[in-house]
């Protein structure tokens, strides 16, 4: 087992909270770099109403990575109602995203308040946004429609074909934190995914900076393929599809190693309109001879829609 090796964590949303969920409790000094793009639900009222950053997943962050389990339920505490309702009502928000406004408020800024959260929740990992300012994220569909909202494009709020052809950040040009760059050149490792493909991996990926280091880096890169195709974003999609949309938005696939579920045999709930992705060896482009497919049963018995932490985690402990 190897210790205290820098990992660094690009995404957002549940996938990437299951992944933290299973390294911390590894010997590992953990960076998270967040995507910035996301306006919905509470978050993003509050994002509406007080002209702030997400903190939605910063939160989650928090409450994943604290081990302090009184904390994680405090801060991921959310006031009956509508979490979808009006920017400025109390109902349906979150403690923690409440508190991220109160915390920038107090030291002037983004990655102060998260400081001021770390400190507060004990919590010792490095969680920094992927833009330094609010950026919006845009879709474009195969028949060249754009949706211009993360939720609508999340939560397929738009007319069929709901296929996308690429999605893309305003401003295109969204400049990354210093403190993000620094933990890219210091890591020994660097993780995408899991996650929702088009709102919470690519929109971090897909940032100038963030992509340029990737491509630079001489280090193990590692992508993780979801368990499941959601509905409307990666419908129908095979392994090959996740590796060609990452090298589409960036021009290439950075990564040496993809880490794919071999286990299908749980059923996925009927309500849930979600497919395993399956992996077919002839449908995957050609990519270098040191390219590894890393293969093992990742799924979540309980809810195969995820991965199951724990199991997450002894893989990519192995493959360090």
């Amino acid at each position: 087992m190897k210790k205290g090796l820098n990992v660094v964590c690009l995404g957002g949303g549940i996938g990437t909270m299951n992944l933290l969920k299973g390294l911390v409790k590894h010997d590992l000094n953990i960076t998270v770099i967040v995507s910035m793009a996301d306006d919905g639900g509470s978050a993003g009222r509050l994002r509406r109403a007080y002209n702030v950053l997400p903190s939605g997943d910063i939160i989650s962050c928090l409450s994943t990575l604290t081990e302090n389990e009184l904390y994680s339920k405090l801060i991921t505490y959310r006031f009956p109602g509508d979490r979808y309702g009006k920017d400025t009502a109390l109902e349906g928000q979150k403690i923690g995203n409440l508190l991220m406004v109160a915390a920038e408020e107090i030291t002037g800024s983004f990655e102060g308040g998260i400081a001021l959260l770390k400190k507060l929740f004990n919590v010792d990992a490095n969680i920094i946004p992927a833009t330094e300012k609010k950026v919006a994220l845009h879709a474009k569909t195969i028949d060249g429609r754009v949706i211009e909202s993360e939720e609508k494009i999340d939560l397929g709020e738009y007319a069929e074909p709901r296929v996308l052809e690429e999605i893309f950040l305003n401003p295109k040009d969204a400049e990354t934190p210093q403190t993000a760059l620094t933990a890219l050149e210091k890591a020994d490792c660097i993780i995408a995914g899991p996650g929702d493909l088009y709102t919470n991996i690519l929109p971090v990926l897909v940032v100038p900076a963030i992509a340029k280091k990737l491509k630079a880096l001489d280090i193990p890169k590692i992508f993780i393929i979801n368990i499941a195709n959601k509905p409307f974003e990666t419908k129908g999609y095979t392994v090959a599809e996740f590796i060609k949309a990452v090298d589409k938005h960036l021009g290439s696939f950075p990564f040496q190693k993809i880490i794919i579920n071999n286990n299908s045999k749980f059923p996925i709930p009927a309500e849930f309109d979600y497919t395993y992705v399956p992996f077919e060896k002839d449908r995957m482009p050609t990519l270098p001879e040191t390219f590894a497919v890393i293969e093992a049963d990742l799924v979540d018995e309980k809810f195969p829609l995820y991965h199951n932490p724990e199991k997450l985690a002894h893989v990519i402990m192995k493959n360090l």
